[in-house]
């Protein structure tokens, strides 16, 4: 399928594009890339090749169409210019919510999510599709999620979030992702969540079996390998750029590597054999990028021949922070159906009535400060009764991603105030600016 030739397709924007797993994934559900922006130079110019080479993009609309810089530059791009595109879509920073990290949120300046939401309401795309890691679907992010929702349902969105794993879409690799699709209200009635493959993806033993097989191993080797890799992958991991080369995972993902028969520590040249020095004489071999691509998700007819350039560290993180083509295109396909009014439509839920976080309701609401006692007697006549440890516990999340304006009263009591929503929104004078120059050398 060629981006470029299909008269019928729907545009999209695409921002933090990485190498182009969630760009191959849209396209194939029939999405044409209107403009994608990345800020690392090498899946950039991966994601430019591979438009021209699989995609059949002419050499011009790929350099237009694929921007290299910070995405909230107005130097890079003008997102005026693209209002009412039918789909933005982005894989924005992980770093800010993943439990592999502080989990920041709104105080991390390569948080993304708050700003990408007001872009949406800026622009006015038909549909809005963000995924990012698991841990922004935790306790933690109760009230950012919340403050998500509220934002676009006052853009005009019905909005819904959902955890999604990529073994239920054929890729052999759990990978769970948390995904945030909004539509407006006269296409949010055509989307259903796609449907989960109704067969187990492969074994990483099986799908990896002729690429091993390139290597020096005997048949019997090579098939007892296969029977030992017989589970799926855990999550394969991008890395940052302040932690060195390529490497599988942390601890636990390295045992589970291990247990399957590989090597977690970093990323070979080739298959086992005295081609391969490093591998020679190893316990397991270690994966090469093609196969760690593999298993991300870049396999089969349509997903195959995606080349990614750059030294083999930088492919491997191209690679490890991509989101699965093959999920991409089950979004993708869901939103296209969506967007032209396919389908049974189906009763909508407000968001405006979807209530995440009660704590951070009751003081969004409020003008004026008011105790933990009075929170927990208000929240018990709103019909959400918490006990004081947990609305203690939620206030401090609430602090992490908003100003929380705490005042000593004259009898001890302390009361809290909700003031500014802390996150990166396109202010001039957000801290986010300068942080993200002195980092921008290590934000992956």
């Amino acid at each position: 399928m060629s981006g470029a030739a299909e008269d019928d397709s729907l545009e999209v924007v695409e921002i933090c594009a990485g190498a182009g797993g969630q760009s191959l994934g849209l396209e194939r559900a029939g999405f044409r890339h209107r403009l994608a922006v990345e800020l690392d130079g090498h899946a950039a110019r991966t994601l430019r090749h591979n438009l021209v080479k699989v995609l059949g993009y002419k050499e011009k609309e790929a350099e237009d169409a694929v921007r290299i810089g910070d995405v909230a530059d107005p130097e890079v791009w003008n997102p005026d210019e693209h209002q009412n595109v039918d789909l933005l879509a982005g894989g924005v920073p992980c770093p800010p919510f993943s439990i592999a990290g502080k989990q920041l949120g709104a105080s991390d300046e390569r948080d993304l999510f708050a700003w990408a939401v007001e872009l949406c309401g800026k622009i006015k795309p038909k549909a809005l599709l963000l995924e990012n890691v698991k841990g922004l679907s935790g306790n933690r992010f109760i009230a950012y999620r919340q403050h998500v929702l509220d934002r676009l349902q006052e853009y005009g969105y019905i909005a819904e979030w959902r955890l999604l794993q990529a073994d239920q879409f054929g890729v052999s690799q759990l990978r769970p992702r948390f995904v945030l699709i909004a539509l407006q209200h006269e296409y949010a009635e055509y989307f259903h969540w796609p449907e989960p493959h109704s067969n187990p993806p492969e074994s990483v033993g099986e799908l990896l079996r002729d690429l091993m097989a390139k290597g020096t191993w005997s048949k019997k080797k090579l098939d007892a390998w296969v029977m030992q890799a017989n589970s799926i992958a855990p999550t394969i991991v991008g890395g940052s750029k302040k932690h060195g080369g390529a490497d599988l995972g942390p601890t636990r993902a390295k045992a589970a590597w291990e247990a399957m028969g590989i090597d977690g520590k970093g990323v070979s040249d080739g298959p086992p054999g005295p081609k391969n020095p490093r591998a020679t004489g190893a316990k397991h071999p270690m994966l090469t990028n093609e196969m760690v691509a593999r298993i991300q998700g870049w396999h089969g007819e349509e997903f195959a021949d995606w080349e990614f350039l750059g030294g083999k560290t930088a492919q491997y993180r191209q690679i490890g922070n991509a989101f699965p083509p093959p999920v991409a295109k089950a979004l993708g396909i869901a939103i296209k159906c969506a967007l032209r009014k396919e389908g049974d439509p189906h009763p909508l839920i407000e968001t405006s009535k979807v209530t995440l976080d009660p704590v951070y309701k009751i003081l969004r609401d409020r003008k004026r400060p008011i105790t933990i006692e009075q929170l927990v007697v208000k929240l018990a006549a709103n019909g959400t009764p918490l006990e004081q440890p947990e609305v203690e516990r939620r206030l401090v999340h609430l602090g992490h991603d908003f100003e929380l304006i705490k005042k000593q009263r004259s009898n001890g009591e302390t009361t809290f105030l909700l003031g500014a929503f802390k996150a990166f929104l396109g202010q001039e004078d957000h801290q986010r600016h300068e942080l993200f120059a002195q980092h921008r050398a290590r934000i992956s």
